[in-house]
Parts: structure tokens; sequence; C-alpha cells
């Protein structure tokens, strides 16, 4: 939900009834403070034309634009003059503008008035400077890059009514001295990186009427006497990581229209009495662990227009009560138990916008009244048991932006029509059955970027009827066949263009450079031939390269490896377009985490979190039949996290420079003819956890130091026979010690050494005797009791 905004209406307010006379003017201080602001701006941003109004040559600044004064009647000063009282400065500053620069405004003491949103204002909130504006009854700071955490001063000002420091960089703790702005009605501070628990003075905001503390990193429960907030109307609490449960004192708010809970900690039964509030319209529960009692009946008082029970602990179908909630546009219901069909009396609410019932286990096919809504835009039905052919009149969606039916068993071909859903922009339809060897042929100029096909039994060429400006194009783990086509290359804008685990054959076209954009390049598993075209080189944007498991020949080009610049530190703070995608309806804010990239790493089959996929570089060149030496130019390539190069046959030494890669955790040379050692630089890969050189030639000594005194795995430098080194328990010939050697001096010593030995034999060898003679006498039957003889040991053991 959009909070209300009074700005607009203190702006009216303003403009209608303290608009100064045309023959007033502002004080001279006033106007030469906000020339001075001016300046500053322009000196950062010099094309800005926002503030044209504001020159020397106007009098009055009471006439320039986003300004506003009282009248003379209305000011303080016993002049004729009006005093500047509102600053309206949103979307001035198109260019990082720092805090300092907002010093002439606290000039302006009869400020009430300000607001600069919107603006990327870095660095922290001037705290001397706020204070000096005392009048102050409605402050804008949101939606800006401000950090630090906020100055006592501010907290001081008790005429506040209105502060917005929402969606900045603030931090630390929320002041307790907030609790001493009485009159606030609204307090908006989400969207920042506040921690601890929420001040238990905020309970002295009685005036409130909305509150935002979401999208933090607030913790600890919620305060127990929050319902004596009785004005507050919004709550939104989401995205924290409070704990305990939902506190009873909420009964109490009875102007409640909308609540969000949504991810928190937060434990124990939902209270059916949050559906009793008449007002309320939009409850969001979701992502706790909150669950919901399923034997409870409910019969809502309110009229919602989104509700979110996200992994609430649902079962069975989809509850009856919601059929009740006409209005609702927002609905998610995703990651609980429901089974069942797509419910009919949910396929006709017209008027639904958002739909998730995604991680479920309902069933049955989809019915086609679904699609006739005109509202529907986000569909997301992913990882259920749904089945049979989808609608022939999905394409009657007109309005759908995000179509997400990833992981189930659907079967048939894709609609037709769905190409007619020009504002289509992410749709998912992998992991199912779908079949057919014709596409659809989508508008050119349509605005789909992500397009999911993979893991289906889709056949023929590859499909290139999509739009022009697609940047990530997944078709891998189908049955397509035949060369890459030619005119693939018209879609310039591609990044991700996955083709994994197909039949393709022929060889790397040329014309793949065309494609500049390309970060992720997948080829896994097919039936390539042919050599690595030296014009690769010319994706330098590429991160991810995946030629694996092909019938590749030749050698690796060195023009190949030298042009590879995405995978070089210099590119490795920039960021691609596809990992998640970020939606604002007017009900909610949603995040679409794309499918994880599938790759061979650290020798297993891993999937890359789209979240991090711009972390990860990869070069897999490995089970092909490629052969000549490993270029030495791949040590430059010092981004890259893993390098296999396994099963192919290349040959000669390993090239010292891969020492270089300072990143690479797993690097996989075995199963080729490399000779000669392993080299010492490799003690310089302090982020190595995998290293297989096993089936080679290998000589020498394993390096000793750094990662490589852990890399200790005898099966991964196995069948190397001229290798050793105490991580295969081989030793090495440097290792044994020395034969021993007689020496002259040692001879002269030796007629003295023997007396020595006689002096201490003889007595040892006596005491020896006795003690033999003793033991042997200890374990010695007795003689019969009519021998009076006693023999010597006898009488030894008797005393002892």
């Amino acid at each position: 939900m959009v909070m209300a905004n009074p700005t607009l209406l203190l702006q009216s307010f303003f403009f209608f009834f303290l608009l100064p006379c045309l023959s007033s003017s502002c004080p001279e201080y006033q106007k030469q403070a906000l020339l001075q602001f001016k300046s500053s701006i322009l000196a950062i941003n010099p094309s800005l034309h926002t503030l044209d109004s504001w020159n020397s040559s106007s009098s009055n600044c009471c006439l320039w634009d986003k300004v506003t004064c009282s009248s003379p009647s209305n000011s303080n000063s016993t002049s004729t003059s009006s005093v500047v009282i509102g600053l309206y400065l949103s979307y001035v500053s198109e260019q990082h503008m720092p805090s300092n620069l907002l010093a002439p405004l606290f000039l302006i003491r009869s400020l009430r008035v300000l607001d600069l949103s919107w603006n990327s204002i870095n660095g922290q909130i001037p705290a001397l400077g706020f204070g000096n504006l005392s009048n102050l009854v409605h402050l804008d700071l949101s939606m800006n890059s401000i950090n630090g955490s906020i100055p006592l001063q501010l907290v001081q000002l008790k005429k506040l009514q209105y502060l917005d420091l929402g969606s900045n960089r603030l931090s630390g703790e929320l002041p307790e001295e907030i609790g001493n702005l009485t009159k606030l009605q609204r307090l908006s501070l989400g969207s920042n990186k506040f921690s601890n628990g929420i001040p238990s003075s905020i309970l002295h905001l009685r005036e409130l009427e909305e509150l935002d503390l979401g999208k933090n990193s607030l913790s600890m429960e919620i305060p127990s006497d929050i319902g004596n907030l009785s004005n507050l109307s919004y709550l939104s609490l989401g995205k924290n990581k409070l704990t305990g449960g939902v506190p009873a004192s909420m009964q109490k708010l009875n102007k409640l229209n909308s609540l969000d809970l949504e991810g928190n900690l937060l434990t124990g039964e939902i209270p059916f009495w949050l559906f009793d509030f008449k007002d309320l319209q939009y409850l969001y529960l979701g992502g706790n662990n909150l669950t919901w009692n399923n034997n409870m009946k409910v019969v809502p008082k309110c009229r919602l227009l989104g509700l979110s029970l996200r992994s609430c602990g649902l079962q069975g179908d989809i509850p009856e009560w919601i059929s009740t909630q006409t209005n609702l546009s927002y609905l998610d219901l995703s990651m609980n138990q429901l089974h069942g069909p797509f419910p009919q009396w949910l396929a006709e609410f017209h008027i639904l916008s958002d739909l998730f019932l995604s991680h479920n286990k309902l069933s049955a096919s989809l019915p086609t009244a679904l699609f006739q809504s005109f509202q529907l835009s986000i569909l997301a039905l992913s990882h259920n048991n749904f089945s049979g052919e989808l609608p022939e009149n999905i394409g009657d969606a007109k309005f759908l932006l995000i179509l997400m039916l990833d992981g189930n068993n659907f079967s048939g071909p894709i609609p037709q029509s769905i190409s007619q859903i020009s504002g289509l922009v992410l749709l998912d339809l992998s992991h199912n059955r779908l079949s057919d060897n014709i596409f659809p042929v989508f508008d050119p100029q349509a605005n789909l970027w992500y397009a999911d096909f993979s893991s289906n039994q889709f056949s023929g060429e590859v499909p290139t009827t999509f739009p022009l400006d697609i940047k990530t194009l997944a078709l891998g783990g189908n049955k397509f066949s035949g060369a890459l086509p030619s005119n693939l290359t018209k879609l310039r804008n591609l990044e991700r263009l996955e083709l994994q685990d197909n039949n393709i054959s022929g060889e790397l076209p040329n014309t793949l450079l065309q494609i500049s954009h390309l970060r992720v390049l997948n080829l896994r598993n097919n039936s390539l031939q042919g050599s690595i075209p030296k014009t690769l080189s010319n994706l330098q944007n590429l991160r991810i390269l995946d030629l694996s498991s092909n019938n590749l020949t030749g050698e690796i080009p060195i023009e190949f490896v030298n042009h590879l610049t995405g995978m070089t530190p210099n590119l490795t703070s920039q960021t691609s377009g596809f990992s998640v995608v970020t939606f604002s309806s007017n009900f909610f804010n949603t995040e679409f985490a794309v499918n994880e990239l599938i790759v061979n790493w650290k020798k297993y089959k891993q999937g890359l979190s789209s979240h991090y996929i711009d972390m990860y570089f990869l070069l897999d060149l490995s089970n092909n039949q490629l052969s000549s030496e490993i270029p030495a130019s791949l040590g430059t390539l010092k981004a890259l996290k893993m390098l296999n190069l396994s099963f192919n046959k290349l040959f000669g030494k390993i090239p010292a420079s891969l020492g270089d890669l300072q990143n690479v955790e797993g690097l996989d040379l075995s199963h080729n003819k490399l000779s000669g050692p392993i080299p010492f630089a490799f003690t310089k890969l302090q982020q190595l956890t995998t290293l297989d050189v096993s089936n080679n030639k290998l000589t020498g000594q394993i390096p000793i130091g750094g990662q490589m005194n852990t890399m200790a795995d005898q099966n991964f430098y196995a069948n190397n026979s001229g290798l050793c080194g105490f991580q295969i328990r081989v030793p090495c010939p440097g290792d044994l010690p020395p034969a021993p050697k007689l020496q002259e001096h040692d001879n002269k010593k030796e007629p003295w050494i023997l007396l020595e030995a006689m002096g201490i034999g003889y007595p040892v060898g006596f005491l020896l005797t006795i003690g033999i003679i003793f033991l042997a006498s200890y374990f010695n039957p007795s003689p019969p009791s009519n021998c009076r003889h006693h023999h010597p040991h006898q009488l030894i053991r008797q005393r002892i």
C-alpha cells in the first residue's frame, strides 16, 4: 500500500491561504541563502534547470518555483515582508549531493515544510543545522543515500507532525528520545538499516496515524502495548527480525487499515480477531513462523484488498472464506500445503491483480476464466502439480507482466496467443512436459526480457522468435537439434543464453560475437564440433562460459583468452540486469529470483543462485578433444573462481601463471597429458579449495605452503607416477635420511668407547642374571612337604 502523502495538501493549503501579496517580498537574507544553495547544486550539476526561476534579478523569492511564503499578517516579524515557510525540493539534483550543501537552508529558521526527497543526498544528517529549524512541521528526507544515525537534534523538533527518513542507509538504534515528538502523525523510517529493538518510548506518540519501520534489522519483540497507539491506521513492521507473537493489545487498533508483519521471526498461532477490524484492507502475515489453525472457522468482518498468508501452514483446499473477499487485488498463499484444484470462484475474481500460489500441491488443469481478467498482472503458480495443456486463451490476460508456471506437469504446446501479451516481462515455463517444435512468434518490440523454457521436451531447431530486447533466454534441457541458427545474433541485447543439454551440432559460429552483451553462455553437453573460434574473444562481458562435454578440437586460442576482460578484476563490480526482478504494485513490493544457473562446480553439478550470480566467474572447457599447451595468458583472468580443463588432450607444462588466479576456488586439470612439476606458484592460491591434477604425467614434489597444504586428497593426484610429497604420503628423494658414514675421528675414539662399554656391561649383566634367577624361583612349583632343604631362591621369595 502507498501511504497517504500530505505534501500536496500542504502545498495547496499554503498556496491558497498563505501565499504572500505580490507587493511583499521575502527577507534579503533568505533570498541570498536560497541563491547560495542553488549555486552549490549547480557546482555539481551544471545542467540543472529545475531552479531556473531562482535568480538574483528577482527581488521576491516568494514567487520562485518550489518556494512557499507566509502572508505578512502571519509572519512573526513586524515588517510587511513575508517569510519562507515551505521548500519543496524533491527531484532537484540528478547527481549525488553531499549533505553539507544543505547548510544555507538552515539559515531560514522560519521553515515549516522542508521536502528534500529523491535527491541522492549522501553523508550524515546535519545535526546542528536541523537543530536551527525549530518551527519544522513537515520534514521529508526519504529516497536518498543518507547514512549514519538519527541525531538527537532531529528528535527535539517538537512541532514535527510528519517525519519521513525512509529509503536511506541510516543505521544504529532508534533513539529513545523519539518519544519526544508527541505531535507526530506520520513516522516513516522504513527501508534503512536500523537494528536492535523498537524503543518503548514510541508508545508516547499517541497522535500517530502511520508508522513505518519495515525493511530494517529490528529485533526483539513488538512492544506489548502497541495497541495504545489507538489512532494508527497504517502499521508496517515487515521484513525485520522481530520475534515473539502478535501482541494481544493490537485488538484495540480499531482504526487499522493496513497491517504488515511480513517476513519476520514471529511465532505462535495467527489470531483470528485480526479479521474483525472492519476498516482493515491490507493484512500481510507471511514469511514468519506463524501457524494457521485449520480447524477454526473464519468469518471476516473486513473487506480485504491485499492478503498474505505465505508459509503459514495452511492445509487442504484453498480456504472457502477467501471467496467472500471479492475486492482482493493481492493474494499470496504460497509455500503452504494446499491441495485440490484451482477454485472456479478464485478464477472469477476479475479485479485480482497479483496472485501467488507457488510451492503448494494444487492439481488439475487451469480454468480458462483465470485469463479473462483485465487486471491480472502477476500469476505465480510455480512448483505445484498442475497438469493438462495450457489454456488457449492465455493471451486474453493482456495486462500480465509476470507469468511463472514452472515446476508443474503441464504438457502439449505453448499457446500461440501468449505472444499477444505485449507487456509480458518475465515468463517461466521451465520444468514441465511441454512439447512442440513450433514456438510462438513474439512481437520484436515486445517487453519480454526474461524467458525460461528449460527442462521440457521441445524439439526442432533452436527458436529465435523472441523480442529483440530480451536479456535472458533459457532453452536448456530440451531436444533441440541442428546447428546454432545464424539469426540468433539479432537478439543483440542478450546477457544470458542457456542451451545446455540439447543435441545441437555443427561448429560454433563466428557471428556469436555480435551478441556483445553476453555475460553467461552455456552450451554444455551438446554435439558441437570444430575449434573454439578466436572471435569469441570479442564477448568482453562474459563471466560464465561453459563449452564442456562437446566434441571441440584444436587449441585453446591465445587471442580468445587475452580478450575475456569480463573475467578480469576491472569489471567485477559491475552488475547485470537479470538476477532479481523487483516488482512494485499498488499493494506490495515483490522480488522474483530467477532460476539458478546449473554448472559443474567443484566436481558436482550445482546451482548458482540468481541473487549472487554476479559474484561467479567460470570457464569450463572440459570433456572435449582440445589438444594444445595451456596458454599462459589464462593467468590474467584473475576474477575466475572456477577453471576446468579436464578430460582433454592438453600437453606440456602447467603454466606458472595459473598461480596468479587469486580468486580461483576450483582448478581441474585432470585427465590430460600434462608433464613436468606442479608450479610452486600454486601456493599463492589462497582461495583454492579443490585441485585435481590426476591422470597426467606430472613429476616432482607437490608444492608446500598456503592452501596446497590442505590439498591432501590422494585421488586428485592419482596416476601421476612421478609425483611425491606429504599430500600423497610419498616421500621425495630429498626427504630420505642420509646413510650413516664412518669417519676417521670416530675411529680414534673406538678403544675408549669399548672400555666404556665393558665397564658398564659387566655390572649390568650381573644384575640381569640375578633378576632372571629370582623370577624363575617365583614361578617354580613348591617342593614336596617332606623335603626339608630349601633352595636359596625360595628363601629369597619368602622374605619378599
